[in-house]
């Protein structure tokens, strides 16, 4: 039977547990698990048959997690690990070698940009920062060391929307695997996959947990890619000599990238979700649905209140009319673009400065997507590290302020709003 997102939401990947009958998953705060004799860890070890060894590669926890966030967006598999940040790399690494690129958008969220422009050298990968409204000027990026494209689907900071269809062509045209960062869109506004991306990846500790308590990120394969098409994945489709000699995709089909990652990935880089916060994010998405409608609904309230004010200089909501991205937004996101974006104000820099501190109901956090509203300066914080070039390509200038809207009453939003921007003026 094929359930609903709403139902998906609180039944995928979990059932009643077999040994005490609890109906929530629960949290299996173990290490490892006994094996039942010798030719089972035998089995285990050979991807012979599926169970638990070690809390590194896997556990009835997080496995639960995966298990739902794939049904959610519609994927063959997923893996959990520690951050979204770790999501990204483990994204990548049963794809690239020494000397290979990735193609990405220049609309990321700083910490991104910083990974990719600087810390993924020292693995030997680098990446082109092209703009992707521009299909031409993604696919002059490529050459025959790349690997993937990489987008978000609503980008952070500014909300803009990534045309994922178009990007997708390109993708296929070039042989290329597609992966898209869908943390602040989640599954009930856009599913990725359904416009052709490969792999999708998300830091679980923004809306899918939704409340702030959990660090983690998750990558959901589609299972759709032939990683034996082109010779250029050789981890995948080639044997593996870090798995003696495996040829995942051989061996898994649909499964290679879920069990490469978990067997390899897991394995060696150790970036492991802990079961307890696997169990708090499991427990965030059963309103997953809930928290999203409200979300669209307070931030369309909001962003049009702040495009008449005229303290603001702009809003970048692309629920707004006035948005270049309002009609790629009906076809993306059809059920709302996100609760993200940024607003310039008139009175500049210091504005936004003197903005965020006189704000009393919004949290001033480096974090978005919680229940909260929250505010942040980007230019002085999360893109700091950038020079201006890039925080202005990247949708950060100086006289902005991003803004996550929660879930409050929007009544409130918008007098906290009033206030603190009587302050900055």
């Amino acid at each position: 039977m094929t359930h609903a997102f709403d139902t998906l939401c609180i039944h995928a990947g979990t059932a009643p547990d077999p040994a005490t009958g609890a109906r929530q998953v629960p949290i299996y705060q173990s290490t490892a698990f006994v094996f039942r004799d010798a030719d089972h860890a035998a089995k285990l070890f050979n991807l012979a048959e599926v169970g638990y060894i070690y809390s590194r590669l896997t556990n009835p926890t997080v496995s639960a997690l995966a298990a739902r966030v794939a049904a959610l967006e519609g994927g063959a598999g997923a893996v959990c690990c520690s951050s979204g940040h770790a999501a990204q790399i483990m994204a990548l690494f049963p794809l690239m070698q020494p000397g290979t690129n990735i193609v990405a958008s220049t609309r990321l969220y700083g910490g991104t940009i910083q990974q990719f422009t600087n810390t993924i050298r020292k693995f030997g990968w680098s990446a082109k920062l092209v703009d992707f409204d521009d299909p031409k000027a993604i696919a002059a990026a490529i050459d025959d060391n790349t690997r993937a494209l990489f987008c978000e689907t609503i980008c952070n900071p500014g909300g803009a929307i990534s045309d994922l269809d178009a990007i997708a062509r390109v993708a296929n045209h070039a042989g290329l695997p597609l992966i898209v960062d869908n943390t602040t869109a989640s599954p009930y506004l856009c599913r990725p996959i359904e416009h052709g991306a490969t792999l999708v990846v998300h830091s679980a500790t923004k809306y899918l947990t939704g409340n702030g308590t959990v660090t983690g990120g998750v990558v959901v394969d589609s299972g759709k890619f032939d990683w034996s098409a082109s010779g250029k994945f050789p981890s995948l489709a080639a044997p593996e000599p870090a798995y003696h000699g495996l040829n995942f995709h051989a061996a898994l089909g649909a499964m290679a990238f879920t069990f490469h990652s978990i067997a390899v990935g897991l394995r060696d880089l150790g970036m492991t979700m802990n079961p307890q916060g696997a169990h708090y994010t499991l427990m965030g998405i059963e309103t997953l649905a809930l928290r999203m409608q409200r979300h669209v609904e307070n931030a369309q309230m909001v962003a049009e209140w702040l495009e008449s004010d005229p303290r603001v200089a702009s809003v970048t909501y692309p629920g707004l009319k006035s948005s270049p991205y309002h009609q790629l937004a009906k076809m993306i996101t059809p059920k709302g673009p996100g609760a993200l974006f940024t607003v310039a104000l008139k009175s500049g820099y210091e504005g936004c400065v003197k903005l965020v501190d006189s704000l009393k109901l919004f949290s001033h956090v480096a974090n978005l997507g919680d229940t909260r509203s929250l505010v942040i300066h980007p230019a002085s914080t999360t893109h700091r590290q950038l020079s201006p070039e890039q925080r202005a390509s990247a949708g950060a200038a100086d006289n902005m302020v991003r803004l996550s809207i929660g879930i409050e009453d929007p009544r409130d939003i918008i007098a906290d709003l009033d206030q603190a921007l009587n302050a900055s003026a």
